[in-house]
């Protein structure tokens, strides 16, 4: 019988549970467990008084977020690069609100800054960089002290050194920022800089691949190395602030100081550095040669290596010469080809194979812009050439290539391309021009003649407001005029075509003055100091100075000019600096025979209102001078000062000034000063009866043009000084003079003030001798004058006043009455002079006259 199975519901016995299990809802808390311990502390919060961080910052500069510059200056060491970064801005923001901070911390701020010199975030370091430049350098400028810039050059040093090449560079760019604002700094430093200059040149790799950090340092370099002493004279770009047509010696000589100076040991690394630059530079030549377009970094770094290479060669031949007394430097040595050498190496050995690269791009075939590149490149070759071709030898075909280059560029042929070409175009022969005229004497005839045609030609192209004027003029100069130095001629000018040159040059002077005007007064004073120096060293009789006599014909616009309806046009000379008018006097002295129409000229200037009083003295005393040494005709000068004195206008004014005014020139003292110097002049002149002949002419000539009272006195003055008892007066000078001087005497009658308040008895005797005088002193050397002069006063009393004609114009219309008591007054003063008293009495019937009309112009009814 089969077994049965057993039943499934049957149910199994239950097991003991170790953990019961919790279902848990998802979201939902988990509780706290049973045995959890409360740590929840629960306290009142302490009131300390007084013990608030903003309570203790009170009264203190701190920044915008609330920081003192301690903690500024400590979270420039923090470990995270952005709180460094804004530690220095901070500082920034602080010290520009609070500069009294950075007086009286200066040096620990300085300590706490030079440590992010080296600083691993780039940031960081432009951030240092930017502060530095733009606050605490231009703010301490006047208040370093060496030791601050011993504490910068420490951490600078170290930055040269380090192995991060960013750093590196970055250094170079924080020394020359300190140059910048300290020159004197670089020669404390020369030689530990120049070495780390050399070696970071010599690591070609870091420049190719990367060559905007090689910028930065070249940048550097150039600013120390324009520094060093350099006595080549070279172009003003302020248009020669000084009298000299060539600026002085490089801005920074006089900043040497000789204490830091070890010149020798400047020199031994230049030696080294040199060539460094000439291989760097080369090294960038394959990378610019095949390219299409030549890149803004790598045209850069040329050149600012062009840059550091000529500066080095100007101080090789410029520099050690001047300084080598002073620094204990001795003369170079010349080897076999009359090459100076320093130490081991021969320079122009490598100089010569870096030229060799001249011209660069010979094919041109690059854009526009990248043209003007290359341009700007082979002009600084060049220039390098025209420093050095005296020091090393180049070939002819070499010497070719550069004056053919100088002569496209002189012609125009050579044109920047860019929008700034003309500027550019501009800046770059002003730095060729100064050689040219070494150079000029230098070349052989072919040469000569094509590079002086080019010369002339820009010369007269260029524009009045061009800066190329000042050194052409400078050139001009040189190739005009013995050295002022050497006392040598470069240029001979008896060569035909030298000559016809040279007279080009001094024809277009005085045009390039007058198209100047008063716009550029330092051009004109340059110019006008050319003028002088050619009047000055021109051989007597020869070309020169033949056209520098015929150049008064056109230099007659500079002073002013009579239009044809009479009116005066005055010219630049009367609104120049007084500076550039005494130099265009004084060139008036060197003309071999002065020309009428330029005294013409030259007498409307003074007869101007606005002439300085001073000018006007130094033209009277040039011409005097001129006169003197037979470049002026005696009746020119003559009748120059007669029309002067006869037509200068006197201001009306008082007669008689108050006491606490007395200093104080008045027009008519000027006037009277501008009589007594030229009666001064008139007594120097010699024959006294000849020049009374002509003066007494000419000033008969100015009579009947009716001048006014202050005038016809000075020409009365002017005869009385030559004159001489008996008179030299002709019969017929004695009878037109005799109509003008009875008027005269009436008018000068009512100009004398009757007593009063503000006039004195010494006003009364001073205005009675300055205008009444000189009649006397005529009547007392002439009896008919004087019976002549009474008569007319007589007739004058009898006669109709309506009726009478003027001699002159007066300032007075006079009745009748005012006519008789003119004339008592004039009778009065002549009693009360001794001499003419004595005259009287020969003319009791001319006197009777007079007296008799005038009781019966007073009983007429």
């Amino acid at each position: 019988m089969a077994r049965s199975k057993p039943s499934s519901s049957k149910k199994q016995p239950k097991r003991g549970v170790d953990f019961k299990k919790i279902k848990r809802k998802i979201g939902r808390k988990l509780p706290p467990p049973k045995n959890a311990t409360n740590t929840e502390i629960k306290s009142k919060a302490i009131i300390l008084p007084e013990q608030s961080v903003a309570s203790e910052r009170a009264g203190l500069a701190v920044s915008k977020k609330g920081l003192t510059l301690k903690e500024l200056l400590q979270q420039t060491s923090h470990h995270n690069a952005k709180v460094r970064r804004d530690a220095l801005t901070g500082i920034r923001d602080l010290v520009l609100k609070y500069p009294a901070e950075l007086t009286l911390h200066k040096l620990a701020i300085i300590e706490k800054l030079r440590e992010r010199i080296s600083d691993e975030d780039k940031v960081v370091r432009e951030t240092l960089y930017q502060l530095l430049k733009l606050v605490i350098f231009p703010a301490l400028k006047k208040d370093v002290p060496g030791s601050l810039i011993s504490l910068m050059m420490a951490y600078i040093f170290n930055g040269m050194t380090h192995l991060a090449t960013d750093i590196r560079l970055m250094a170079f760019k924080f020394f020359d920022l300190v140059v910048q604002h300290y020159p004197s700094s670089f020669f404390m430093y020369a030689e530990k800089v120049l070495q780390n200059y050399e070696d970071i040149l010599r690591k070609n790799h870091i420049y190719l691949q990367d060559r905007s950090k090689l910028k930065n340092a070249l940048v550097g370099l150039v600013r120390c190395l324009s520094l060093l002493p350099c006595n080549r004279r070279t172009v003003d770009p302020s248009y020669g602030k000084n009298t000299e047509t060539q600026g002085s010696l490089h801005a920074y000589e006089l900043e040497v100081p000789k204490e830091h100076t070890d010149f020798s040991s400047i020199i031994k690394r230049l030696e080294d550095i040199l060539p460094i630059l000439v291989n760097c530079f080369q090294d960038f030549i394959p990378l610019v040669h095949p390219m299409s377009s030549l890149d803004a970094q790598s045209f850069d770094c040329m050149l600012y290596l062009l840059r550091s290479i000529d500066l080095s060669v100007k101080f090789f031949l410029y520099g050690i010469d001047k300084h080598q007394t002073d620094f204990g430097v001795t003369k170079p040595t010349y080897n076999e080809k009359d090459m100076p050498v320093w130490g081991e190496i021969a320079t122009p050995v490598f100089l010569r194979k870096f030229l060799e690269v001249f011209p660069l791009n010979q094919l041109h075939n690059t854009s526009g812009k990248d043209e003007d590149k290359f341009f700007i490149l082979n002009i600084e070759i060049t220039e390098i050439f025209l420093h050095s071709n005296e020091w090393i030898f180049t070939s002819a075909i070499l010497m070719e290539r550069f004056l053919e280059f100088i002569e496209n560029l002189l012609s125009g042929k050579i044109r920047f391309n860019s929008r700034s070409g003309k500027a550019l175009q501009e800046k770059h022969l002003t730095s060729l021009l100064p050689f040219i005229p070494r150079l000029v004497s230098l070349v052989a005839n072919t040469w000569k003649s094509r590079l002086l045609q080019a010369f002339t030609m820009a010369f007269k192209d260029c524009k009045p407001e061009s800066t190329l004027n000042l050194a052409f003029l400078s050139a001009i100069e040189e190739m005009l005029l013995p050295s002022k130095r050497q006392g040598i001629l470069l240029l001979d000018a008896s060569e035909p075509e030298i000559l016809d040159h040279q007279i080009t040059w001094i024809r277009e002077l005085p045009v390039l003055l007058v198209r100047l005007g008063d716009t550029l007064s330092s051009l004109s004073k340059v110019i006008l100091h050319l003028l002088l120096r050619l009047g000055q060293y021109a051989p007597m009789n020869s070309s020169l100075a033949w056209e520098y006599d015929i150049m008064q014909h056109t230099l007659g616009e500079f002073y002013s000019m009579c239009l044809d309806d009479g009116s005066i046009l005055y010219g630049p000379f009367m609104k120049l600096p007084k500076d550039c008018q005494e130099l265009s006097v004084c060139c008036l002295y060197y003309f071999s025979s002065l020309d009428s129409l330029l005294l013409r000229s030259l007498v409307y200037c003074c007869l101007c209102d606005n002439l300085e009083p001073s000018v006007l003295f130094r033209i009277i005393d040039v011409l005097h001078s001129a006169y003197k040494i037979g470049h002026l005709q005696l009746v020119d000068l003559i009748s120059f000062f007669v029309t002067l004195v006869a037509r200068w206008k006197v201001l009306p004014g008082r007669l008689y000034t108050h006491v606490e005014n007395a200093k104080k020139i008045s027009n008519r003292e000027t006037f009277k000063a501008i009589t007594g110097a030229v009666c001064s002049c008139l007594r120097q002149m010699g024959d006294d009866a000849l020049i009374f002949q002509i003066v007494q002419r000419v000033i008969l000539d100015e009579i009947p043009l009716n001048p006014p009272i202050d005038n016809l006195c000075g020409m009365l003055r002017l005869l009385v000084i030559l004159d001489s008892r008996p008179t030299k007066l002709s019969e017929q000078s004695i009878i037109i003079l005799s109509n003008s001087i009875s008027e005269y005497l009436i008018d000068a009658a009512s100009y004398i003030p009757e007593n009063g308040d503000e006039v004195t008895d010494s006003n009364q005797i001073s205005i009675c001798q300055y205008y009444l005088v000189p009649c006397f002193f005529l009547f007392d050397r002439s009896d008919k004058l004087l019976n002549l002069v009474l008569d007319l006063m007589g007739s004058s009393i009898g006669e109709d006043n309506s009726s009478l004609a003027c001699n002159h114009d007066t300032q007075h219309t006079l009745d009748l009455s005012s006519r008789i008591v003119a004339v008592v007054s004039i009778l009065l003063y002549m009693h009360q002079d001794i001499k003419i008293r004595r005259r009287l009495s020969s003319c009791k019937g001319e006197i009777t006259r007079i007296l008799q009309k005038m009781r019966l112009q007073v009983y007429t009814p």
